[in-house]
């Protein structure tokens, strides 16, 4: 839509920095209906959905307004759009009247149009004081064309909308747990294996949106095996022996008494520095096949920044969670139980701390070695301080190990307070690794499409 330059009231849009220029970029404002700007075609005003994919489908719309004996006015209107409309550099919140040579961004890397009014600038008020409001779109207007095929039939038209914008890919995954488990009930260990599944991915795919950098699953379900068969590994034996024999970080005995200032020291080397450290070693090995393997595999394997660290050390903790809940907790209560109360509860009580852990995985192991693996991220980009910076984060997270662990002596509350600032921490490491990012602009958790 253009027009002529000898219109009252139009839209100017600026080149942008980095992109083509545009041919036609002057769109006049009727006076008498509404115009609407977005990637959506049926706007009056279309943008190029490749250059700006930040833009809403229908992001903003221009208003016109006129009092009897007043020249018109024109509103900007924000249709809450993802990723914000910019009215000379503040975010636009509703509608506000244009004054001559307003700038209007769409999002803060969108296009941007400059306002030009050449009759009698409006004024910020309407007359007497009061302020009218910008004419709402009528339901005629909204639908003057009728109702098409595809609104009736939505799904023909969403294309790939539908899978990258409505978890088409998690709820496909959900239903298939879901039929499984009803297949496996009465098969207790089947049961638990599919329900410890679920909780795992669902827990590290919550991560993953947190992080928004891509990483391929199968990358991912590496990190967790490896983990996984290094348990199984004669390394586990010799890591006990270092540091629950020679070192103190022995694990109390059923029933003993034990002050807190010991357990503590205990689980900080017996739990935090071993166990934070079993889970790392993985990510040393995908730290060194990424710098051997050819591109694109090396990007997809290697750690290259925080974020890939954050990635792959809670992939790691997925492993760890599953061996350790799946293979000790589960069975180790299963048995207890069947002591105790015969087989009518064993597999009852089970599920009941399979649960949990799972779940408790977010504020636990997952949130330890997300946190250690953003500092092994950061020593990457940082690598002359990186001594320092594995030994702050190999400590930090060593800690937030040892007081969960040793908290449950104490109080559930303050146990609960240990895991929400282990989350905390977690989610910090993420926010700072996605500012951090070399590949920030392609970061698809900071930059929302509409």
């Amino acid at each position: 839509m253009t027009g002529e330059s000898s219109a009252i009231a139009s839209l100017r849009q600026l080149p942008t920095r980095g992109k083509p220029a545009l041919k036609q970029h002057y769109y006049p404002l009727p006076a008498d209906r509404i115009l609407a700007i977005g990637r959506d075609p049926r706007c009056q005003i279309v943008v190029d959905p490749v250059l700006y994919a930040s833009v809403s489908r229908r992001h903003v719309e221009v208003r016109p307004t006129a009092q009897p004996g007043t020249a018109p006015m024109w509103w900007i209107c924000d249709l809450n759009s993802s990723n914000g409309t910019y009215l000379n550099g503040k975010r636009l919140r509703g509608c506000e009247i244009l004054q001559s040579c307003d700038r209007i961004t769409l999002g803060r890397n969108g296009p941007e149009y400059i306002f030009e009014y050449s009759a009698q600038a409006p004024s910020a008020h309407p007359p007497n004081g009061l302020t009218a409001p910008p004419p709402e779109p009528s339901i005629a207007s909204a639908t003057e064309e009728g109702v098409t095929f595809t609104q009736l039939f939505p799904i023909l038209s969403t294309g790939r909308d539908l899978t990258r914008k409505a978890f088409l890919a998690p709820s496909m995954i959900t239903i298939g747990f879901v039929v499984a488990m009803f297949l496996a009930v009465g098969h207790a260990v089947m049961f638990n294996l599919l329900i410890a599944g679920y909780l795992a991915i669902a827990a590290y795919y919550f991560v993953y949106q947190l992080c928004g950098k891509h990483k391929p699953w199968w990358v991912a379900g590496g990190a967790a095996f490896a983990t996984i068969a290094l348990l199984r590994s004669p390394i586990l034996p010799l890591s006990i022996v270092l540091f629950r024999q020679i070192l103190p970080g022995q694990v109390p005995d059923s029933g003993e008494s034990i002050n807190f200032l010991v357990l503590l020291i205990r689980m900080f080397f017996g739990a935090g520095l071993m166990e934070e450290l079993l889970k790392a070693l993985p990510l040393l090995g995908f730290f060194l096949l990424g710098r051997f393997l050819p591109l694109p595999w090396s990007r997809w394997v290697g750690i290259w920044e925080p974020l890939d660290g954050i990635l792959l050390g809670v992939a790691s903790a997925v492993g760890f969670t599953l061996l350790e809940t799946l293979g000790q907790y589960v069975p180790d209560a299963i048995q207890n139980t069947t002591l105790q109360a015969g087989e009518g509860l064993n597999q009852l009580v089970g599920l009941q701390l399979l649960i949990p852990r799972l779940l408790g995985s977010i504020s636990g192991h997952m949130a330890y070695s997300g946190y250690f693996g953003y500092f092994i991220g950061l020593s990457v980009l940082k690598p002359k301080q990186s001594p320092v910076i594995l030994t702050i984060g190999y400590l930090a997270a060593a800690c937030l190990h040892a007081l969960w662990n040793a908290m449950g002596i104490v109080s559930p509350v303050i146990l609960a307070l240990v895991g929400i600032l282990s989350y905390a921490c977690l989610a910090a490491a993420i926010l700072k690794a996605r500012s951090l990012s070399p590949t920030r602009s392609q970061n698809f958790a900071t930059r929302l499409r509409g």
